[in-house]
């Protein structure tokens, strides 16, 4: 199979050749700069209070910059975004406003509402929408009730204080073309949704980062000047000039992007022309802030709109680094043409056989993918030493965050969770992110995976760093799979692997293996300890802290996790060592320390620790008190599900293909009875022995799924819960030193303070890790085939083939945001506006989380990267819909050889 040549691929391949560069503009800019690790200088990493949203408008920042749906180059020196004012606001809406960490009752939380709707991978189109009320932003409205607010009440909404109430709002869309690689066209268009004309004030922003106020060498200042009545021209030192153009004759309003020190901190401005004077200009009448030479290194063009009741205004302009005599002359035809590429390139993607609401909630899942991208700056050794024309850091900083990471030097476009609440990379989303990109665009993906293995990410030691606020901590091993997944869509894709990739990420990821091994097994018996591992509040403890009994836990999920890194480490060694025969020795390591790690799982010979209950028939944590007997933590959870995913197989034809390591792995299997018990074998019609490599075989792993697939239990309408409802009626206490530490059953947000609250895994759907379970059910069938029956639902007296388990589960994830036969979304829960309202119900928010009895989306609700593993479970279903019709008679009984899985 090969890429369809459509125009979006032939960009795409062409930049992936470095003859063209169709990525160096895009969706780069941040949602929110303020309130970020880089930009607190404060001694103790009070990041929220440092610099809050109130100081946004008036306050440069030092390394990224932000703003409403908008674009910049890939270095982030000319940036260009919307921003908006209603006549009522006490500030322009230049960016989206939230609640900070420590104002939402459920922690931050962004208080807008805003959707992404579609790009293409090099940006060549994009759009999205803004909804802006009529009526003044409710600012204080959303802080005060959120405050007064205790853990058990739901979140205060923006939608909750009414002033969307009939319709009186903007639905301001904003698409931008490329008619070249460093041309762009920008049109915004007002709706009018309300029943009143309304007027709205429209300002287009453009603007340099500021680069020169830190006394760092580097170009001179940069200028912005206006050389008509509607025409902008950018200079800069190290760029070719740009300009923009803007149809009509708006006020094109001119300052510079210095901090307003007056405003701030009562101190002395630099330049009467500050970052908000445009926003005094507008909002206070104060005409005198901004520079009447017309110049400077902010300017923005001034649209004042009377929309009609139910109308509709427009604003076009053109971005360019050539000069157009009339730039607007064949602005809308390129436009439409940008737009059925797009159409074009989603067509031959998207499986035929989903529908027609299916192909709008992928699509939009990729487009969320797409706007989430971000260029990230952060050089921690500045940072914790400063610049030099500004005051000296604190001295805490020296000794406090990330202050053993100074090696780290981030300049680069990432992937991120989502570019308000989350607006910098978390190593484990960033994995997931990965396999849904592969399908619109492998070499993206594979280049985000090598970024976090560079030596100016990766630690020394071999950490691949976490996220911004902590790099130390530990996420899931998960970066192996991923790259695994990815090499493997991409063949499928291309007909043909990239081993030089494969290859380049596997030497790297030994060094991280061997961090594992060194930092995370303090018994030395290959059971593992890795704090939290990303799953925030699900254990009775907060895992990443020491434990208020002592000693430590014996982690079923950090060991299980490194069960699963060793299985693909092993994989990929394998599928090297079809070329180059030296990695069979490698592929063999990691057979081995499998097989270790299984057995202490297991337990065998008395080797481990007693992970798994014969009572209960599931796996706990283990707590280890020096001179204590170990105690079992019984808490139903994720964290017993984990095991499921560490599994592979190894076919037959492979063995002969690979004779050392075949004969290295028969002769450990001859020699150590004990754990050859641990691995499955079949023969294949006489072609040989197939092997099954995982924690959980036959007896255990139905076991296991008795418990998961049970709809008193794990199993929720949305998918497999974090946390298993039985714990709502006997919730799981833990009482030391005089002190109860409890584990309540908790569907929706989270009742606990454990890591701030703004996520939950006692309860809720997870879609990265039931995306994994997804992925393992249908290896474990591709073993046992059609012959191994599960009951489905536990208790319903119904048996189904692994295989079928796995889709049901998958349709239970699609149908979160796919409309039901009622004709609404899981997702949106009980908001008419959301189920009913035409210009609100076909727009798609991927939550963070979602209600594990309802399938209501909780937490942040532009996280559409790992929420983006959606796209590829539809992927699937499109494609086993297909093989379904396609297949005749002769081809039944069907195997999971012949279909689609997600790992293909």
């Amino acid at each position: 199979m090969t890429l369809p040549r459509t125009a979006e691929q032939i960009r795409l391949d062409a930049t992936t050749a470095r003859k063209e560069d169709w990525k160096n503009w895009g969706p780069y800019l941040s949602e929110r700069a303020w309130g970020t690790v880089r930009e607190d200088y404060s001694p103790h990493g009070s990041a929220w209070e440092y610099f809050p949203h109130d100081h946004a408008r008036s306050r440069v920042y030092r390394w990224n910059e932000d703003g409403l749906a908008g674009i910049c180059d890939r270095g982030q020196i000319t940036c260009f975004a919307l921003a908006l004012w209603n006549g009522r606001d006490p500030i322009l809406k230049e960016r989206l406003f939230g609640l900070t960490g420590n104002e939402g009752n459920h922690g931050e939380d962004v208080k807008e509402y805003y959707f992404y709707l579609d790009s293409t991978p090099t940006h060549s189109y994009m759009k999205m929408v803004y909804k802006y009320p009529h009526a003044e932003y409710p600012y204080s409205q959303l802080l005060e009730a959120n405050r007064n607010r205790s853990r058990d009440l739901p979140e205060f909404e923006l939608m909750d204080t009414g002033v969307f109430s009939e319709n009186r709002y903007f639905d301001v869309t904003v698409e931008y073309a490329k008619a070249e690689q460093n041309d762009l066209l920008i049109k915004i268009t007002v709706d009018n949704r309300g029943p009143e004309a309304a007027q709205l004030h429209v300002l287009p922003t453009l603007w340099f980062r500021n680069t020169w106020s830190w006394g760092l060498s580097g170009p001179p200042k940069p200028v912005l000047k206006a050389i008509d009545a509607s025409t902008v021209q950018a200079q800069h030192q190290s760029l070719p000039d740009r300009f923009l153009y803007c149809e009509g004759t708006p006020g094109l309003l001119f300052t510079e992007n210095e901090t307003n020190y007056e405003r701030l901190f009562g101190g002395e401005n630099r330049t009467p022309y500050v970052k908000d004077s445009i926003n005094d200009a507008v909002v206070h009448n104060q005409w005198h802030r901004v520079n009447p030479k017309r110049m400077g290194t902010k300017c923005a063009a001034h649209y004042r709109l009377e929309v009609p009741a139910r109308g509709q205004a427009v604003v076009r302009m053109r971005l360019a680094e050539a000069h157009h005599r009339k730039p607007f002359a064949v602005f809308e035809e390129i436009l439409r043409q940008r737009l059925h590429e797009a159409d074009e390139f989603y067509a031959a993607t998207q499986p035929a056989e989903l529908t027609n609401d299916e192909k709008n909630v992928q699509r939009q899942a990729f487009a969320g993918l797409l706007w989430t991208k971000q260029w990230f700056h952060y050089d921690v050794d500045q940072w914790l030493h400063g610049d030099p024309a500004s005051s000296p850091p604190p001295a805490e900083r020296l000794a406090g965050r990330n202050s053993e990471w100074q090696h780290m030097h981030c300049s680069d476009v990432i992937s991120m969770p989502d570019k308000w609440e989350y607006p910098w990379f978390a190593a484990w989303d960033l994995a997931f992110h990965c396999v849904p990109l592969a399908l619109i665009d492998p070499e993206f993906a594979k280049r985000q995976l090598i970024l976090m293995l560079r030596e100016w990410y990766m630690h020394p030691n071999g950490q691949i760093p976490a996220y911004e606020w902590v790099f130390s901590d530990v996420n899931p091993p998960v970066h192996a799979w991923a790259a695994w997944r990815v090499y493997k869509i991409e063949k499928k894709m291309r007909g043909v692997g990239d081993t030089d990739f494969l290859e380049k990420v596997f030497h790297k990821l030994i060094i991280n293996f061997t961090w594992w091994v060194n930092r995370k097994d303090q018994s030395g018996k290959n059971v593992f300890q890795g704090g939290f591992l990303g799953m925030d509040n699900i254990g009775v403890f907060d895992r990443s802290r020491p434990l208020p009994t002592g000693g430590h836990l014996e982690q079923t999920d950090g060991t299980s996790w490194m069960g699963m890194y060793c299985l693909n480490l092993m994989v990929i060694a394998l599928e090297l060592a079809r070329t180059k025969r030296a990695y069979e020795d490698v592929a063999t390591k990691f057979f081995e320390h499998f097989m270790y790690i299984a057995q202490a799982m297991n337990n065998i010979g008395g080797e481990g620790i007693e992970l798994w209950s014969e009572k209960d028939q599931f796996f706990y944590d283990v707590l280890q008190i020096p001179g204590q007997h170990p105690y079992k933590l019984r808490i139903k959870s994720m964290v017993g599900l984990i095991p499921l995913l560490a599994i592979e197989t190894i076919h037959p034809e492979l063995l002969e293909q690979l004779p050392s390591f075949k004969r290295r792995m028969d002769w450990f299997l001859s020699n150590k009875p004990e754990m050859a018990k641990l691995v499955s074998r079949w023969n294949v019609h006489g072609a040989g022995q197939r092997h099954l490599m995982a924690l959980l075989r036959g007896h255990r792993m139905k076991r296991v799924l008795k418990h998961m697939l049970d709809e008193t239990k794990f199993l929720s309408p949305g998918g497999i819960r974090a946390l298993s409802r039985e714990h709502a009626e006997k919730p799981y206490v833990f009482r030391v030193g005089g002190e109860e530490f409890r584990v309540d059953y908790e569907p929706g947000d989270s009742r606990t303070g454990i890591f701030g609250g703004n996520s939950n895994w006692r309860g809720p759907v997870w879609m990265p890790v039931n995306y994994l379970i997804i992925e393992s059910l249908q290896k474990f069938h591709y073993y046992f085939s059609d012959d191994f029956l599960v009951e489905y639902p536990t208790g319903s007296g119904h048996m189904m083939t692994l295989w079928d388990i796995s889709m049901e589960l998958s349709r239970r994830l699609t149908g979160i945001f796919t409309r039901n036969a009622e004709g609404r979304r899981l997702v949106y829960g009980n908001c008419e506006t959301f189920q009913k309202d035409p210009h609100w119900r076909d727009h798609i928010l991927f939550y963070e989380y979602f209600h594990g009895d309802t399938g209501q989306g909780l937490g942040a609700s532009h996280q559409t990267g790992w929420t983006a593993l959606v796209a590829k479970l539809l992927q699937q279903q499109g494609e086993y819909r297909a093989w379904t019709r396609q297949r005749t008679v002769s081809d039944a009984p069907r195997t999971s050889d012949q279909i689609v899985s997600p790992a293909e």
